[in-house]
């Protein structure tokens, strides 16, 4: 399982090339890429970096089951016009994407992947490969703590070679570069995932974390499935959810709207369904313990997080919580539980905003991490066959 998910992040550099891994992971197992499909059996849709795939049992109850996830991460992302020299130096010019730790994106070897559309409206992924890299300044030249970076002026990557990036893009997807119109192309860390003892080093765990063990727990559960199952995996999760692929968008409602009317009033069965919004959650920091709760230590590697915030951060409750406890008992996986110091903002999630859209009653949950929103984070071996397992009886409607 371990090696699967490494291959998979590696095959996953934006929120395009996670998507389509998913796209065609999930076609291999049958599914068909329609998106106004009823009938029983595997359907998905690919829309703009996210994907909504779902599965009709044979004699299915109207009720859906559905596991939320985004694909993107933070990072930098290539500006329209992004050739810039400087001192001698190929760059690119960038924007900050979401809220990386800028500090952790410095002597990097980066690749720059996404997606380009032709003037034909052909879109073409590309992952350029290691060609980045943004410098950090050699301790000699300044003194003291290192100065503050400033997000325009040294967040710029130097390309390797004296080429631009829309030049090494197009070489990627095989095209000519003056055949590109437009782009979204984002920085990922080049470096594989890699194992050290018992946890994973990678970039992208928030939240692939949660898009890749929605995606296993699915295809185990299908078969033997009663409720109505719904993988959803968002883009711009980490810019606020407002777009078309977003949680904030139709996407998924237009899917459970189409899908229910075959069954009844789609608004009743919506509310009578149950989604897990999946995104990563905070473990304990050892050496920053009094960031967080003090009755609240998510450890790695001893089970899922269940994220509860009494002012709607999370979209927990009562009631939806206890079904997540449920399938963790059915599933023999241990299970934690995250709450925010009172001194400390709190993140959020899609979990507040689909339900809020959808009516549709939310639980949010995630693999803890360390040093969420690094160019590289740390997650638990153990947890990540938890998680799956726990996904697949939360499908499968255990208890």
């Amino acid at each position: 399982m371990t090696r699967a998910f490494i291959d998979f992040l590696a095959q996953s550099p934006s929120a395009f090339h996670a998507a389509e891994t998913v796209a065609a992971r999930l076609q291999a197992e049958g599914f068909s890429l329609d998106d106004d499909a009823h009938a029983p059996g595997g359907h998905l849709v690919v829309r703009d970096g996210a994907v909504v795939a779902w599965w009709v049992p044979e004699h299915a109850r109207p009720r859906f089951r559905v596991v939320g996830s985004h694909t993107d991460s933070p990072g930098l992302m290539a500006k329209p016009d992004p050739d810039v020299v400087r001192e001698g130096f190929r760059q690119v010019a960038v924007e900050v994407y979401g809220g990386p730790i800028l500090a952790s994106w410095f002597d990097r070897d980066l690749t720059f992947a996404g997606r380009v559309v032709t003037a034909d409206r052909t879109e073409h992924l590309v992952n350029t490969g290691p060609v980045a890299r943004v410098p950090n300044l050699a301790i000699h030249l300044y003194r003291g703590d290192m100065p503050e970076i400033d997000r325009q002026v040294h967040t710029q990557p130097i390309l390797g070679v004296d080429r631009p990036l829309l030049e090494l893009a197009a070489e990627s997807a095989g095209i000519a570069a003056d055949d590109i119109v437009a782009h979204e192309l984002i920085t990922a860390d080049a470096q594989r995932g890699e194992v050290i003892g018992d946890v994973l080093a990678a970039g992208r765990l928030d939240n692939l974390t949660s898009v890749w063990a929605s995606m296993e727990a699915m295809l185990a559960a299908k078969d033997d499935a009663e409720d109505i199952l719904v993988l959803a995996a968002f883009n711009h999760e980490e810019v606020g959810s407002a777009s078309t692929a977003g949680a904030g968008g139709p996407l998924l409602e237009r899917v459970l709207n189409r899908v229910a009317a075959e069954f009844g009033e789609p608004a009743e069965i919506i509310a009578d369904s149950i989604q897990v919004s999946a995104d990563a959650a905070h473990a304990v920091h050892p050496n920053y313990p009094g960031k967080h709760d003090p009755t609240h230590h998510p450890l790695l590697n001893k089970g899922p997080v269940l994220k509860v915030n009494a002012n709607q951060r999370y979209a927990s409750n009562a009631a939806t919580e206890t079904e997540w406890i449920l399938a963790c008992r059915a599933a023999g996986v241990p299970h934690q539980t995250f709450v925010g110091n009172n001194a400390v903002p709190c993140g959020s999630t899609i979990g507040p905003i689909s339900s809020t859209r959808l009516g549709l009653p939310t639980v949010d949950v995630g693999v803890p991490l360390l040093s969420m929103h690094s160019a590289r984070e740390l997650c638990g071996l153990e947890d990540m066959d938890y998680f799956v397992r726990a996904l697949a009886a939360f499908y499968a409607g255990a208890r």
